[in-house]
């Protein structure tokens, strides 16, 4: 089968040469950023291993060879998985690797926003020593987080913050806390019910059926003087609400891992709020989970180039192209 990476922004590629070649294969890295350049490119593709470049339906249709697209990454919203579905290409992700690091991004930004680091880092090398202009502070012990998607992420968050004294809410149609996964501390209600009461709201769903969940309305709800993480998707947050939610002071703060344009520009209208934490998309980042990744998304591939069954379905085709 031809495997063809058809992009990817990594230092390298050993983790997967190293894979591939173990099983006697090989896979050809592209770096395809447009729909015609992954079509004039990977006509021969039986395999794609993808991580930005859009495969649409145009793109799959013009792909007879393909079968299989797996994705560098937990979400898929780059991959129309539903014309996958229809014209039986498999498709599969990564959903279990860099959990850590996505829960404690989460939990170093709610301790961030908490304790006011950036503008107290900021006032304190400025010259003005007054811990007074941070007022108020609360403990984290007397807080309560609430976690919006329940999957491994979001129960890892869930427990970090619970070890710290935190009372935990969450919100998750699909998943109810149980003794079975020691989850049973955290306290299942509805999205209202989180909103309204919460001091710090964490997003961990995915951007399928979430999109524009975070709206103005929703972002009323909250408690005044809350917080908002969102180290899921940029599309989740309506942006426009939460630069009024920061401008207003409704919310005493944000963090986000994610923007609905990325790369965000430097004059990104969110960018001027000092309450406001941004980072690049990297709360799944360390050396060690991106070792994780590289190595897990080749085995996906040798599963499925072998005829084995593979380890993450996205979705199930009833009738797999040949």
């Amino acid at each position: 089968m031809n495997i063809y990476i058809t992009d990817c922004n990594h230092e390298n590629l050993k983790q997967e040469e190293s894979v591939f070649a173990a099983a006697g294969m090989h896979a050809a890295l592209l770096q395809c950023k447009t729909e015609d350049e992954l079509i004039g490119q990977c006509a021969q593709a039986d395999i794609l291993l993808n991580q930005y470049a859009p495969i649409t339906r145009r793109v799959m249709e013009n792909l007879p060879r393909l079968k299989f697209i797996v994705r560098y990454g937990v979400g898929t919203d780059n991959i129309d998985v539903a014309a996958a579905e229809q014209l039986g290409i498999q498709v599969g992700n990564v959903p279990d690797y860099g959990m850590n690091e996505v829960a404690d991004h989460a939990i170093t930004c709610m301790l961030a926003l908490i304790r006011k680091l950036p503008q107290m880092n900021d006032q304190t090398k400025g010259g003005k020593w007054d811990y007074t202009t941070s007022i108020p502070v609360h403990r984290l012990g007397e807080m309560t987080v609430g976690v919006i998607g329940l999957g491994r992420i979001g129960r890892n968050f869930a427990r970090k913050a619970s070890a710290m004294g935190m009372h935990v809410l969450g919100y998750d149609p699909y998943y109810t806390p149980n003794a079975k996964d020691g989850t049973d501390f955290i306290i299942p209600v509805s999205e209202e019910q989180l909103l309204r009461g919460s001091d710090v709201v964490s997003i961990h769903c995915p951007l399928n059926n979430s999109r524009g969940m975070l709206e103005r309305t929703a972002m009323e709800m909250m408690k005044s003087g809350a917080y908002l993480i969102n180290v899921a998707r940029g599309g989740i947050v309506d942006e426009e609400a939460l630069d009024w939610a920061l401008t207003s002071g409704h919310l005493a703060g944000a963090a986000l891992d994610c923007m609905a344009k990325e790369p965000a520009p430097a004059e990104y209208p969110l960018f001027h709020h000092k309450n406001l934490i941004a980072t690049p998309h990297m709360a799944w980042y360390s050396e060690e989970a991106a070792q994780e990744l590289k190595r897990k998304i080749a085995e996906e591939a040798v599963r499925f180039a072998r005829g084995e069954k593979i380890h993450y379905p996205v979705n199930h085709p009833e009738k797999p192209r040949a």
